[in-house]
């Protein structure tokens, strides 16, 4: 799992602004209309309309995405009753895992009530604000009964995670489990160790997919809850069996399940051994499980093993339900979350587990091939395909089970509806991230004198992305780091010009001028560039001393471009590179290209940047669906440069087939579909959302991209460059520090994949 200090958790809470989530206006608020718009008295009319049909709130307010996490800090994580604002930091958090894994709205509540009672109370009086409730951290038995009155007498979605939210995940895995055994769900011997709140949604779950009662064996503290016993609550009493047992090694001798929503090391390796032919042992104690992993592999090579822990392989883990549970809720209108909403949860997930699993998702695991086993029986946390299946099947369950107040009619713009208004959201990037602090390389820094790159480089070294090589005079990077108060600890220093740098000097002077030869290069001449930093830096990446170079805050790009020509060259099998930058907006995350280099792209220029930038959509995890843009529509204009794009897109539809492009067209036909399809209903982009765009010119796709930027319509990441046989990226000119960082964590990605390719 990963490490970090007291220190580093306080600070992440604290720093900047304290917290984790706040609240933005959805809406323009920088004029006087705005403003009388947005409150007094503009406001008047959407009140007068809720007043008269109050479901109207989901059409005129934030109710429809807006989820209450309300707590009375009874049973916070591992900690136990810390009480209400104590519990406050995990609310919060809570929030941010449905931002950013479902894009919903949240306000955490905590409460400072524990009468159940007064609880509910105080609830139900809220609930008009929102359109879902998720109970958190309610400690048993009252959490129960919470729930169920809040269910009764509201008419939203309600769920306590800590009880729906493991049954649903573990019931997926256990179905997988199930399923590679060749055993069947009604014929199986189940103990669940532990009568809490999650063991007991996690049994009935069981049970409503074909469990049998007889064959299911439950503990809590006192041993194994047994008709003899006469301590029983109204929770316990029907998971009772008349089996003559009372300890944990007794119930599990022959069974074919366990599951442990208990506490740390009560399972032996003998008691595993004990068990039937291929055993399912689920240790879901936090944060050390009921058997350590190590201990449940020694003792059967048979064993399908899970916790929920994100260092060992099956990690059942709540969040792979819960926002995608309420966002199918939030999107169907739901009047509650039922059964057949859950269930269809389950079987969701459980299928989607089998699924090829794109390429980011094990890079992200540090995986060659995921694939569905014993080892992988339920998606990774990091899966982006999650929101598009399981939220989708939840929405389908409620209508169909009569909950839904909202029919969705097409479940393919659905999804794509989820996917484009996750698109303003930092997921891909989130994700590239994982990947390189999982897998740091070794990243040259070449213009290290300039402020903004040594601050990019300590903070990328903070985060655990990479291991940033400075290049340039010791004494001189010393001075500027101390001058603005830059920690250098940890960072290598390379002076190219120092004495001590002369064997590589030799090096890489001789690589270079033998891979020029033909072109006219010496050793002296490609001795006289080891002395320029980029030379320098470029060819430490092209002999393996480093695995990428970040350059170009203030270098002149002509001259970096010819660099990495000279050093690292073109990949085989092209004529150009290009490169590419990402677009997050409101309306979905976009890909443009050409967007750095080729300033009048011919036609086989602008072939090799479409090939280039679908192949690398496709890296990034998306389905490229391409556009040619131009000022005019398919064969409108027979000259200049709508007829060499013309040109292009039919020897592309020729030479790949597969690939979803077309043009050339003005933007406003290729973002908007339904003024695409109504027009010119032939196009291979038919009924598809444009995510790809492809320029005509250096010019225009610059332009748009910069003006883009400063209308503040998204946020950029880039320029990524394609086309080079290493990752060599050349930046804008003074990018910032979050850009830099941003194309670190890139650059370390594309060292992945090149190694591994």
């Amino acid at each position: 799992m990963p490490q970090f200090t007291r220190e580093d958790a306080l600070r992440y809470h604290s720093s900047g602004k304290p917290g984790k989530i706040e609240v933005v206006p959805t809406k323009p608020h920088s004029s006087q209309l705005d403003l009388s718009l947005a409150y007094s008295p503009g406001v008047a009319e959407p009140c007068l309309e809720i007043e008269k049909n109050s479901h109207a709130a989901y059409e005129y307010t934030s109710k429809g995405n807006l989820v209450a996490v309300i707590s009375n800090g009874t049973a916070v994580l591992g900690l136990g009753d810390i009480g209400a604002i104590a519990g406050k930091p995990v609310m919060e958090g809570k929030g941010l895992l449905f931002k950013i894994f479902a894009g919903i709205d949240v306000f955490d509540i905590e409460i400072n009530e524990k009468d159940p009672n007064k609880f509910v109370e105080i609830v139900k009086a809220i609930s008009p604000t929102f359109g879902g409730i998720n109970l958190e951290d309610i400690k048993a038995p009252e959490c129960f009964d919470i729930e169920d009155r809040l269910k009764e007498e509201l008419d939203i979605p309600i769920m306590h995670d800590d009880q729906h939210g493991t049954a649903i995940i573990s019931t997926a895995g256990l179905l997988n489990a199930l399923e590679l055994i060749d055993k069947q769900i009604e014929d199986i011997k189940i103990v669940v160790n532990g009568a809490g709140a999650a063991a007991n949604s996690c049994t009935l779950l069981y049970m409503a997919l074909g469990a049998k009662l007889e064959n299911i064996v439950m503990l809590d503290s006192k041993g194994v809850i047994s008709k003899k016993r006469t301590d029983l609550n109204d929770r316990k009493k029907p998971f009772a069996t008349d089996r003559d047992i009372t300890t944990l090694a007794e119930a599990v001798k022959d069974a074919d399940v366990f599951v442990g929503l208990s506490v740390a090391d009560v399972l032996t390796k003998e008691m595993v051994q004990s068990m039937s032919k291929n055993p399912i042992v689920f240790a879901l104690a936090n944060p050390n499980p009921e058997i350590s992993y190590e201990n449940a592999m020694a003792a059967r090579k048979d064993i399908i093993f899970a916790t929920g822990r994100s260092d060992y392989p099956n990690q059942i883990n709540n969040v792979l339900g819960f926002p995608y549970i309420f966002r199918g809720a939030l999107d169907s209108r739901a009047t509650k979350i039922n059964e057949a909403m859950k269930i269809a949860a389950v079987r969701a997930i459980a299928e989607l587990t089998k699924k090829a699993v794109p390429d980011m998702v094990n890079m992200a695991y540090k995986e060659k091939k995921i694939s569905f086993g014993r080892e992988y029986i339920i998606p990774k946390p990091l899966d982006p395909r999650l929101l598009t299946t399981v939220a989708p099947a939840v929405a389908l369950a409620a209508m169909e089970s009569g909950v839904a107040r909202k029919q969705i009619t097409d479940m393919k713009e659905y999804k794509s509806f989820l996917q484009k208004m996750m698109g303003s959201d930092d997921t891909l990037l989130r994700h590239i991230y994982d990947i390189a602090r999982e897998k740091r390389k070794r990243v040259v820094f070449s213009e290290s004198l300039h402020v903004n790159m040594m601050k990019a480089a300590r903070r990328a070294y903070t985060l655990g992305i990479c291991q940033p090589i400075l290049l340039g005079n010791e004494e001189k990077i010393a001075a500027i780091a101390a001058e603005h108060g830059i920690n250098l600890e940890g960072i290598e220093i390379v002076n190219l010009r120092h004495d001590r740098e002369e064997l590589r000097r030799t090096k890489y002077a001789k690589q270079l001028s033998e891979k020029l030869s033909r072109g006219g290069m010496n050793f002296n001449e490609a001795y006289d560039k080891m002395f320029d930093r980029n030379y320098f830096g470029m060819m430490m990446v092209d002999c393996g001393d480093a695995d990428a170079l970040i350059t170009g805050v203030y270098t002149k790009y002509e001259d970096t471009i010819r660099a990495a020509k000279e050093t690292v060259g073109i990949r085989e099998g092209l004529n150009n590179i290009a490169a590419m930058h990402i677009l997050n907006t409101q309306k979905g995350m976009f890909f443009l290209a050409d967007t750095h280099f080729n300033r009048r792209p011919s036609s086989e220029t602008l072939a090799d940047i479409a090939r280039l930038t679908h192949e690398n959509v496709k890296r990034f995890g998306k389905e490229p669906i391409m556009a040619m843009l131009s000022y005019s529509n398919f064969g409108q204009d027979k000259k200049g440069s709508p007829a060499s794009i013309h040109e292009v897109i039919n020897q592309l539809h020729e030479k790949y087939p597969e690939m979803i492009i077309d043009g050339e067209m003005q933007v406003n036909f290729a973002l908007n579909k339904n003024l695409r399809d109504e027009k010119y209903p032939f196009t291979k982009l038919k009924g598809l959302d444009v995510n790809t765009l492809i320029f005509p010119n250096l010019s225009s796709a610059y332009t748009t991209h910069k003006m883009l930027l400063e209308m503040g319509v998204g946020e950029s990441v880039g320029p990524i460059q394609m086309g080079l046989n290493k990752p060599i990226h050349i930046l804008d000119m003074e990018s910032s520090v979050r850009s830099i960082v941003n194309m670190t964590a890139i650059a370390v990605f594309d060292a992945i994949t090149h190694e591994e390719k």
